[in-house]
């Protein structure tokens, strides 16, 4: 008997790269989650922070009322500042692999800190329209895929590594792979499933501590076929077709 498909975790952050946040339910809309990297980080020149070449973003913490438009950012440490997450600064322009992205910097008491940990300026952006950072609205992974390579690998890996939008429980390993172009009922929301979504070196740090440990890119690259562009595939990303609500537990229907 085939196991019931479900949503086994959800897992988002307001500030792109920053520690993943388990919420119950979320509500997805036509770009999926709209608190979802609503934020991201921006060096001196204006250029983003790539989450492959930064290492320390994962070990902050932010927390975001959209409600109250407050931001809660905590530090490595335990120190937490807080301010408006109003957007009232200069207007921002910058390239997001290779899709201009707008916003503008958020004024507040965690610039200075974000810089420190950087070693260079640093300042937060609230970008104009809610999901235009994000490449792929929604992402999923199913745990046997997971679990296949933690076999490969030889050591447990945290579903935090590979910061996917859903988690599924009752799929065989690297099932979704097979759901190109189908359609998805999930909680009271449709989605419709795009093509493989490419790892890079992200997935080889820690997320606790941001330091790389094990190599999966390797290992993945090891037993899957490369994808055209030469990434190596790992999950699939969709698009929202129904919006609603979708909440830990909720069955998860291939059309």
């Amino acid at each position: 008997m085939t196991a019931t498909r479900r949503i086994a975790e959800i897992a988002v952050s307001p500030v792109q790269g920053f520690a993943l946040l388990h919420p119950e339910e979320v509500v997805l809309g036509p770009r999926g989650v709209a608190e979802n990297r609503r934020f991201c980080l921006i060096d001196g020149n204006g250029e983003r922070l790539r989450s492959s070449a930064t290492a320390w973003t994962s070990r902050v913490r932010a927390e975001y009322d959209a409600g109250l438009e407050r931001l809660a950012v905590s530090f490595p440490g335990g120190d937490t500042v807080e301010g408006s997450a109003l957007a009232e600064g200069a207007e921002v322009r910058f390239d997001a692999r290779g899709r201009i992205v707008e916003g503008r910097i958020v004024e507040g008491p965690w610039n200075e800190g974000l810089s420190r940990l950087a070693g260079h300026p640093v300042s937060l952006v609230r970008t104009t329209e809610p999901g235009t950072f994000r490449e792929m609205p929604v992402t999923l992974l199913g745990r046997a895929s997971l679990a296949r390579l933690e076999r490969e690998t030889g050591v447990p890996l945290d579903s935090n590594r590979f910061r996917m939008l859903f988690l599924l429980d009752g799929c065989e390993e690297h099932e979704e792979d097979e759901w190109s172009d189908r359609c998805l009922r999930v909680g009271a929301s449709t989605l419709r499933v795009g093509g493989p979504v490419p790892r890079c070196a992200v997935i080889t740090r820690d997320p606790v501590t941001g330091t790389a440990d094990v190599d999966p890119l390797r290992v993945l690259a090891g037993y899957r076929e490369a994808m055209t562009d030469g990434g190596v595939p790992f999950g699939v990303y969709a698009t929202v077709e129904t919006t609603g609500p979708v909440r830990v537990g909720d069955t998860v229907e291939v059309l």
